[in-house]
């Protein structure tokens, strides 16, 4: 295999020229832009302390022109916004302390709202019960059939009822019960 032609050795010495003319002319834009940017950033750092000493000097110029009873009085009313924000931070946290016990007291009250809708149910059921108690053992004329028991197949016949309320104030809803909203539109009996 012959190795390059003059042609091409040429070339590409002529190409590796423009890259190096090249790679010269972005180094010395680079320079420029370095040298810009750095004197930009001393420039701005020669107005930043300008401005400071401006502003201590406007600083030592107020306190000259400020008495100083009116300096006290500045400090005074410093002092008071310090302890007015301390005050309004306490005020937030005691509201949302009250916020809370409002929401709970709201749901207690829920609650006893529910309860009260359903009492007078409540008390019929009761009485009916308490009279269901008051009745007593039925009366038999003879010895009883199967086929006249007003009970299921297979429950026992007592002589009262099985259960007494004696204490009927004793008797309670679980919250299952108060959440039905059914409970309403039901229609409670009782056989005795």
């Amino acid at each position: 295999m012959s190795g390059p032609s003059p042609v091409q050795i040429r070339e590409a010495n002529a190409h590796l020229v423009a890259v190096h003319r090249r790679a010269a002319e972005l180094e010395a834009r680079l320079g420029a832009a370095e040298r810009t940017v750095r004197e930009q950033a001393e420039s701005l750092i020669r107005k930043d302390e300008q401005l400071r000493g401006a502003l201590r000097e406007l600083g030592r110029a107020k306190d000259r022109c400020v008495s100083p009873p009116l300096q006290r009085e500045i400090a005074d009313l410093q002092e008071k916004l310090f302890s007015s924000e301390g005050t309004v931070q306490r005020l937030l946290t005691v509201i949302q302390e009250k916020d809370a016990l409002i929401m709970q007291l709201k749901h207690r009250s829920e609650l006893l709202h529910k309860i009260c809708q359903r009492r007078p149910l409540l008390d019929s059921l009761l009485a009916y019960m308490a009279e269901g108690e008051q009745l007593g053992p039925l009366a038999r004329s003879g010895p009883p059939s199967a086929s006249s028991s007003p009970l299921p197949d297979g429950a026992p016949e007592t002589d009262g009822p099985t259960c007494p309320l004696s204490n009927s104030q004793a008797f309670s809803l679980s919250e299952d019960d108060l959440d039905d909203k059914d409970l309403d539109q039901t229609m409670f009996g009782t056989t005795v």
